[in-house]
Protein backbone atom coordinates (compact mmCIF):
# COMPACT_ATOMS: atom_id res chain seq x y z
CA UNK A 1 0.00 0.00 0.00
CA UNK A 2 1.55 3.27 -1.13
CA UNK A 3 1.75 6.33 1.19
CA UNK A 4 -0.47 8.04 -0.30
CA UNK A 5 -3.47 5.83 -0.68
CA UNK A 6 -2.72 5.16 3.27
CA UNK A 7 -3.15 9.31 3.32
CA UNK A 8 -6.61 9.59 1.74
CA UNK A 9 -8.11 7.06 3.01
CA UNK A 10 -7.59 8.03 6.80
CA UNK A 11 -10.19 10.30 5.65
CA UNK A 12 -12.54 7.97 5.33
CA UNK A 13 -12.06 6.81 9.32
CA UNK A 14 -14.51 9.16 10.47
CA UNK A 15 -16.30 8.14 13.87
CA UNK A 16 -19.32 5.81 12.83
CA UNK A 17 -20.70 4.00 15.61
CA UNK A 18 -21.28 0.17 15.65
CA UNK A 19 -24.86 -0.92 17.49
CA UNK A 20 -25.22 -4.37 19.60
CA UNK A 21 -27.89 -6.69 20.37
CA UNK A 22 -31.63 -5.70 19.96
CA UNK A 23 -30.72 -3.34 17.26
CA UNK A 24 -28.94 -5.97 14.39
CA UNK A 25 -32.91 -6.35 12.99
CA UNK A 26 -33.25 -2.42 13.20
CA UNK A 27 -30.08 -2.46 10.74
CA UNK A 28 -31.07 -5.35 8.82
CA UNK A 29 -34.54 -3.19 8.02
CA UNK A 30 -32.44 -0.27 7.53
CA UNK A 31 -30.17 -1.49 4.71
CA UNK A 32 -33.77 -3.30 3.27
CA UNK A 33 -35.09 0.17 3.23
CA UNK A 34 -32.97 1.89 1.52
CA UNK A 35 -31.98 -1.26 -0.98
CA UNK A 36 -28.01 -0.77 -0.44
CA UNK A 37 -27.64 -3.95 0.64
CA UNK A 38 -24.65 -5.97 -0.01
CA UNK A 39 -23.72 -9.50 0.81
CA UNK A 40 -20.83 -10.42 3.29
CA UNK A 41 -20.24 -12.87 -0.04
CA UNK A 42 -19.47 -10.10 -2.27
CA UNK A 43 -17.05 -8.40 0.18
CA UNK A 44 -15.38 -11.18 0.77
CA UNK A 45 -14.75 -11.35 -2.99
CA UNK A 46 -14.09 -7.89 -3.68
CA UNK A 47 -11.37 -7.83 -1.06
CA UNK A 48 -10.34 -11.48 -1.79
CA UNK A 49 -11.36 -12.15 1.73
CA UNK A 50 -10.12 -8.73 2.78
CA UNK A 51 -6.63 -9.31 1.79
CA UNK A 52 -4.18 -7.22 3.96
CA UNK A 53 -2.20 -5.96 0.51
CA UNK A 54 -5.72 -4.23 -0.09
CA UNK A 55 -5.34 -2.64 3.21
CA UNK A 56 -5.40 1.52 2.68
CA UNK A 57 -5.95 2.57 6.61
CA UNK A 58 -6.74 1.49 10.61
CA UNK A 59 -8.15 3.28 12.79
CA UNK A 60 -10.18 3.18 15.86
CA UNK A 61 -13.65 2.07 14.61
CA UNK A 62 -11.60 -0.35 12.27
CA UNK A 63 -9.52 -0.79 8.94
CA UNK A 64 -10.77 0.25 5.60
CA UNK A 65 -10.07 -1.89 2.50
CA UNK A 66 -9.67 -1.17 -1.13
CA UNK A 67 -12.16 -3.83 -3.47
CA UNK A 68 -13.19 -4.31 -7.16
CA UNK A 69 -16.92 -5.60 -7.52
CA UNK A 70 -17.59 -7.81 -10.45
CA UNK A 71 -19.07 -5.26 -12.51
CA UNK A 72 -15.10 -3.29 -12.25
CA UNK A 73 -16.23 -0.76 -9.92
CA UNK A 74 -13.44 0.02 -7.19
CA UNK A 75 -14.68 0.76 -3.81
CA UNK A 76 -13.26 1.41 -0.24
CA UNK A 77 -14.96 -0.86 2.44
CA UNK A 78 -14.81 -0.32 6.15
CA UNK A 79 -15.17 -3.63 8.40
CA UNK A 80 -16.16 -1.82 11.60
CA UNK A 81 -14.94 -2.68 14.90
CA UNK A 82 -16.65 -5.42 16.44
CA UNK A 83 -15.62 -4.21 20.01
CA UNK A 84 -17.10 -0.88 20.10
CA UNK A 85 -20.62 -0.90 21.54
CA UNK A 86 -21.18 3.10 21.43
CA UNK A 87 -23.86 4.60 19.97
CA UNK A 88 -26.37 2.75 18.43
CA UNK A 89 -29.00 5.55 17.77
CA UNK A 90 -26.36 7.55 16.48
CA UNK A 91 -25.53 5.09 14.18
CA UNK A 92 -28.99 4.17 12.85
CA UNK A 93 -29.79 8.21 12.62
CA UNK A 94 -26.33 8.84 10.43
CA UNK A 95 -25.77 5.89 8.83
CA UNK A 96 -29.36 6.08 6.83
CA UNK A 97 -28.74 9.66 6.52
CA UNK A 98 -25.15 9.41 4.91
CA UNK A 99 -26.71 6.51 2.11
CA UNK A 100 -29.31 9.04 0.83
CA UNK A 101 -26.34 11.92 0.41
CA UNK A 102 -25.64 11.30 -3.76
CA UNK A 103 -23.40 13.79 -5.29
CA UNK A 104 -20.20 14.53 -7.45
CA UNK A 105 -18.50 16.56 -5.02
CA UNK A 106 -19.33 14.28 -1.90
CA UNK A 107 -17.58 11.23 -1.02
CA UNK A 108 -20.67 9.12 -1.27
CA UNK A 109 -21.66 5.81 0.58
CA UNK A 110 -22.50 3.44 -1.73
CA UNK A 111 -24.18 0.69 1.13
CA UNK A 112 -24.14 -1.38 3.96
CA UNK A 113 -23.71 -5.15 4.60
CA UNK A 114 -25.19 -6.25 8.26
CA UNK A 115 -23.90 -9.92 8.52
CA UNK A 116 -23.63 -11.72 11.78
CA UNK A 117 -21.51 -9.69 14.07
CA UNK A 118 -19.95 -8.20 11.03
CA UNK A 119 -21.29 -4.32 10.51
CA UNK A 120 -19.40 -3.47 6.66
CA UNK A 121 -19.41 0.35 5.26
CA UNK A 122 -18.91 0.79 1.08
CA UNK A 123 -17.91 3.58 -0.06
CA UNK A 124 -16.92 4.94 -3.38
CA UNK A 125 -12.84 4.71 -4.37
CA UNK A 126 -11.90 7.94 -4.57
CA UNK A 127 -8.08 7.63 -6.39
CA UNK A 128 -5.59 10.60 -5.94
CA UNK A 129 -4.31 12.73 -3.07
CA UNK A 130 -6.80 15.07 -0.26
CA UNK A 131 -6.23 18.50 -1.27
CA UNK A 132 -4.27 19.36 1.56
CA UNK A 133 -1.20 17.26 0.89
CA UNK A 134 -0.91 18.50 -2.40
CA UNK A 135 -1.23 22.08 -1.31
CA UNK A 136 1.08 22.56 1.39
CA UNK A 137 3.85 19.95 0.92
CA UNK A 138 7.13 20.85 -0.62
CA UNK A 139 6.36 21.08 -4.51
CA UNK A 140 2.63 19.86 -4.16
CA UNK A 141 1.47 22.96 -5.16
CA UNK A 142 2.65 22.61 -8.82
CA UNK A 143 0.25 20.40 -9.60
CA UNK A 144 -2.36 22.28 -8.86
CA UNK A 145 -2.67 25.49 -11.86
CA UNK A 146 -5.03 27.88 -11.44
CA UNK A 147 -7.70 26.28 -13.15
CA UNK A 148 -7.73 22.75 -11.16
CA UNK A 149 -7.78 25.20 -7.82
CA UNK A 150 -10.52 27.32 -9.33
CA UNK A 151 -12.72 24.00 -10.08
CA UNK A 152 -12.25 22.54 -6.30
CA UNK A 153 -13.17 25.49 -5.42
CA UNK A 154 -16.35 25.64 -7.59
CA UNK A 155 -16.61 21.92 -6.69
CA UNK A 156 -17.16 22.37 -2.89
CA UNK A 157 -19.36 25.23 -3.48
CA UNK A 158 -21.75 23.42 -5.44
CA UNK A 159 -21.11 19.98 -2.61
CA UNK A 160 -22.02 22.47 0.00
CA UNK A 161 -24.83 23.88 -1.91
CA UNK A 162 -26.27 20.25 -2.28
CA UNK A 163 -25.38 19.47 1.53
CA UNK A 164 -27.33 22.88 2.98
CA UNK A 165 -29.96 22.87 0.39
CA UNK A 166 -30.73 20.18 -2.19
CA UNK A 167 -29.50 17.06 -0.39
CA UNK A 168 -32.62 14.92 0.89
CA UNK A 169 -31.98 15.91 4.51
CA UNK A 170 -29.97 19.16 5.48
CA UNK A 171 -26.36 18.60 6.11
CA UNK A 172 -24.24 21.06 8.08
CA UNK A 173 -20.51 19.32 7.68
CA UNK A 174 -18.70 21.28 10.92
CA UNK A 175 -15.39 20.31 9.96
CA UNK A 176 -14.80 21.52 6.37
CA UNK A 177 -11.30 21.79 5.29
CA UNK A 178 -8.20 21.03 2.57
CA UNK A 179 -7.62 17.47 4.47
CA UNK A 180 -11.20 16.77 4.43
CA UNK A 181 -11.84 17.39 0.69
CA UNK A 182 -10.58 14.21 -1.26
CA UNK A 183 -9.68 14.58 -5.56
CA UNK A 184 -10.62 12.11 -8.03
CA UNK A 185 -8.57 10.78 -10.97
CA UNK A 186 -9.77 13.64 -12.82
CA UNK A 187 -9.41 16.37 -10.28
CA UNK A 188 -12.85 16.42 -8.95
CA UNK A 189 -13.07 17.65 -5.38
CA UNK A 190 -15.07 15.68 -3.12
CA UNK A 191 -15.74 16.34 0.45
CA UNK A 192 -15.05 14.03 2.76
CA UNK A 193 -15.56 12.81 6.69
CA UNK A 194 -19.19 13.51 7.97
CA UNK A 195 -18.12 12.16 11.48
CA UNK A 196 -19.15 15.35 12.59
CA UNK A 197 -21.72 16.77 10.86
CA UNK A 198 -25.22 17.48 12.32
CA UNK A 199 -27.75 16.02 10.04
CA UNK A 200 -31.36 18.33 10.51
CA UNK A 201 -34.87 16.29 9.36
CA UNK A 202 -38.02 18.57 8.52
CA UNK A 203 -38.06 22.44 9.95
CA UNK A 204 -36.02 21.29 13.41
CA UNK A 205 -32.63 23.09 13.42
CA UNK A 206 -30.34 22.49 16.68
CA UNK A 207 -28.06 25.23 18.17
CA UNK A 208 -25.59 23.43 20.20
CA UNK A 209 -22.65 23.79 23.37
CA UNK A 210 -21.09 20.69 21.78
CA UNK A 211 -18.24 22.57 20.06
CA UNK A 212 -16.34 20.16 17.08
CA UNK A 213 -14.26 21.18 14.37
CA UNK A 214 -10.58 22.09 13.06
CA UNK A 215 -7.84 25.27 14.57
CA UNK A 216 -7.86 27.92 12.41
CA UNK A 217 -11.44 27.13 10.47
CA UNK A 218 -14.08 27.65 13.21
CA UNK A 219 -16.28 30.26 12.52
CA UNK A 220 -15.90 33.12 15.69
CA UNK A 221 -19.86 32.60 16.24
CA UNK A 222 -19.72 28.45 16.86
CA UNK A 223 -16.44 29.34 19.02
CA UNK A 224 -17.44 32.03 20.78
CA UNK A 225 -21.85 31.17 21.55
CA UNK A 226 -21.75 27.58 19.82
CA UNK A 227 -23.95 28.93 17.10
CA UNK A 228 -24.70 26.32 14.67
CA UNK A 229 -26.18 26.70 11.01
CA UNK A 230 -24.84 26.37 7.54
CA UNK A 231 -22.75 29.64 7.90
CA UNK A 232 -20.27 27.76 9.50
CA UNK A 233 -19.78 25.95 6.38
CA UNK A 234 -19.88 28.99 4.50
CA UNK A 235 -17.04 30.34 7.08
CA UNK A 236 -14.47 27.16 7.02
CA UNK A 237 -15.61 27.48 2.99
CA UNK A 238 -13.99 30.55 2.69
CA UNK A 239 -10.78 29.95 4.60
CA UNK A 240 -10.32 27.18 2.04
CA UNK A 241 -10.76 29.26 -0.75
CA UNK A 242 -8.39 31.71 0.59
CA UNK A 243 -5.87 28.83 1.31
CA UNK A 244 -6.07 28.03 -2.45
CA UNK A 245 -5.30 30.91 -3.93
CA UNK A 246 -2.34 31.72 -1.41
CA UNK A 247 -0.98 28.78 -1.11
CA UNK A 248 -0.56 29.35 2.42
CA UNK A 249 -2.24 27.26 5.64
CA UNK A 250 -4.14 29.64 7.69
CA UNK A 251 -3.30 28.45 11.50
CA UNK A 252 0.61 28.30 10.19
CA UNK A 253 0.30 31.78 8.18
CA UNK A 254 4.08 32.77 7.66
CA UNK A 255 3.84 34.91 4.04
CA UNK A 256 3.97 38.06 6.46
CA UNK A 257 5.08 38.77 9.49
CA UNK A 258 3.18 41.49 10.19
CA UNK A 259 -0.36 40.11 10.08
CA UNK A 260 -1.38 37.32 11.94
CA UNK A 261 -3.28 35.28 9.77
CA UNK A 262 -3.74 34.60 6.37
CA UNK A 263 -7.37 36.25 6.65
CA UNK A 264 -6.57 38.89 8.32
CA UNK A 265 -3.53 39.68 5.27
CA UNK A 266 -5.93 39.10 2.72
CA UNK A 267 -8.48 41.44 4.05
CA UNK A 268 -5.74 43.85 4.29
CA UNK A 269 -4.44 43.74 0.55
CA UNK A 270 -8.00 43.30 -1.02
CA UNK A 271 -8.81 47.44 0.72
CA UNK A 272 -5.66 48.29 -0.98
CA UNK A 273 -6.96 46.59 -4.02
CA UNK A 274 -3.85 44.86 -3.91
CA UNK A 275 -5.42 41.25 -4.43
CA UNK A 276 -3.19 39.84 -7.14
CA UNK A 277 -0.75 40.06 -4.79
CA UNK A 278 -1.86 37.04 -2.53
CA UNK A 279 -1.70 34.35 -5.58
CA UNK A 280 0.85 31.62 -4.87
CA UNK A 281 4.15 32.60 -6.91
CA UNK A 282 3.99 29.18 -8.79
CA UNK A 283 0.44 30.49 -9.85
CA UNK A 284 2.09 33.42 -11.78
CA UNK A 285 1.92 32.14 -15.38
CA UNK A 286 -1.56 30.33 -15.16
CA UNK A 287 -3.75 32.58 -13.02
CA UNK A 288 -6.54 34.30 -14.51
CA UNK A 289 -6.62 38.06 -12.79
CA UNK A 290 -10.36 38.50 -13.21
CA UNK A 291 -11.34 35.16 -11.96
CA UNK A 292 -8.10 35.55 -9.09
CA UNK A 293 -10.59 39.00 -7.81
CA UNK A 294 -13.84 37.28 -8.18
CA UNK A 295 -12.89 34.32 -5.42
CA UNK A 296 -10.81 36.61 -3.03
CA UNK A 297 -13.41 38.42 -2.89
CA UNK A 298 -16.16 36.17 -2.42
CA UNK A 299 -13.51 34.35 0.04
CA UNK A 300 -13.68 37.41 1.72
CA UNK A 301 -17.17 37.51 1.78
CA UNK A 302 -17.56 33.85 3.37
CA UNK A 303 -15.24 34.46 6.20
CA UNK A 304 -16.89 37.61 7.29
CA UNK A 305 -17.00 38.13 11.21
CA UNK A 306 -20.94 38.56 11.56
CA UNK A 307 -22.35 35.91 9.95
CA UNK A 308 -25.52 37.29 8.98
CA UNK A 309 -23.01 38.97 6.27
CA UNK A 310 -21.79 35.87 4.72
CA UNK A 311 -23.45 34.76 1.39
CA UNK A 312 -25.66 31.60 1.28
CA UNK A 313 -23.57 28.73 -0.58
CA UNK A 314 -26.28 29.15 -3.55
CA UNK A 315 -25.40 32.81 -3.91
CA UNK A 316 -21.80 31.90 -3.70
CA UNK A 317 -22.19 29.56 -6.54
CA UNK A 318 -24.05 32.00 -8.48
CA UNK A 319 -21.03 34.13 -7.93
CA UNK A 320 -18.19 32.07 -9.03
CA UNK A 321 -20.22 31.54 -12.52
CA UNK A 322 -20.24 35.29 -13.18
CA UNK A 323 -17.53 37.24 -15.25
CA UNK A 324 -16.02 39.78 -12.91
CA UNK A 325 -17.41 42.52 -15.30
CA UNK A 326 -20.75 41.35 -14.39
CA UNK A 327 -20.44 41.28 -10.78
CA UNK A 328 -17.74 43.70 -9.95
CA UNK A 329 -20.30 46.90 -9.35
CA UNK A 330 -22.47 44.90 -7.94
CA UNK A 331 -20.35 43.26 -4.95
CA UNK A 332 -20.35 44.66 -1.08
CA UNK A 333 -16.95 45.43 0.43
CA UNK A 334 -16.69 41.83 2.93
CA UNK A 335 -16.40 43.34 6.44
CA UNK A 336 -13.54 42.19 8.85
CA UNK A 337 -12.63 38.57 8.80
CA UNK A 338 -13.54 36.64 12.12
CA UNK A 339 -10.21 35.96 12.19
CA UNK A 340 -9.19 39.27 12.98
CA UNK A 341 -9.96 39.98 16.51
CA UNK A 342 -7.49 38.13 18.64
CA UNK A 343 -9.84 37.43 21.52
CA UNK A 344 -11.49 34.87 18.89
CA UNK A 345 -7.71 32.20 19.44
CA UNK A 346 -9.24 29.21 21.31
CA UNK A 347 -8.65 29.46 24.95
CA UNK A 348 -9.90 26.02 25.65
CA UNK A 349 -9.06 22.59 23.14
CA UNK A 350 -11.40 22.09 20.30
CA UNK A 351 -13.09 18.24 19.58
CA UNK A 352 -11.01 17.50 15.98
CA UNK A 353 -8.43 16.60 14.24
CA UNK A 354 -5.79 18.19 15.20
CA UNK A 355 -3.35 18.53 18.59
CA UNK A 356 -5.50 20.63 20.12
CA UNK A 357 -8.38 18.02 19.91
CA UNK A 358 -10.50 17.28 23.07
CA UNK A 359 -14.49 17.67 23.53
CA UNK A 360 -16.71 20.16 25.62
CA UNK A 361 -18.06 18.51 27.94
CA UNK A 362 -21.00 20.55 28.46
CA UNK A 363 -24.05 19.25 25.93
CA UNK A 364 -27.51 21.18 25.48
CA UNK A 365 -29.37 21.24 22.51
CA UNK A 366 -32.57 23.11 21.49
CA UNK A 367 -34.63 22.65 18.82
CA UNK A 368 -36.59 25.25 16.96
CA UNK A 369 -39.03 26.11 14.45
CA UNK A 370 -37.08 26.55 10.99
CA UNK A 371 -40.43 27.36 8.75
CA UNK A 372 -38.48 30.79 7.74
CA UNK A 373 -35.59 28.76 6.44
CA UNK A 374 -37.39 26.69 4.09
CA UNK A 375 -38.87 29.41 2.96
CA UNK A 376 -36.01 31.20 2.35
CA UNK A 377 -34.27 28.57 -0.07
CA UNK A 378 -35.58 29.64 -2.96
CA UNK A 379 -33.36 32.66 -2.99
CA UNK A 380 -30.94 30.80 -1.82
CA UNK A 381 -30.52 32.49 1.86
CA UNK A 382 -30.68 30.85 5.37
CA UNK A 383 -31.86 32.32 7.90
CA UNK A 384 -31.72 31.05 11.65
Amino acid sequence: MSKSSGNVFRKLMNPFFVSTGDSESKLEELVAEERKSFSIETLISATRNFDQSLLLGEGGFGPVFKGRLRDGREIAVKRLSKRSTQGKKEFQSEAKSLTRLQHRNVVNLLGYCVHGGERLLVYEYVLNESLDKLLFKSNGGDLLDWKRRRDVIVGIAKGLLYLHDEAPVTVIHRDIKASNILLDDKWCPKIADFGMSRFFFGDETHVSTRIVGTYGYLAPEYFKNAHLSPKVDVYSFGVVVLELISGQKNSSFDRDPGFHNLLEWAHDLFLKHRSWEIVDPVLASSADRDEVEICVHVGLLCVQSDRDLRPAMRRVVDLLARKRSHVSSHLERPARPGYSDSGYWPKFPVSGSTSRSSESENQKTTQNSARSKRQHRGNGETEE
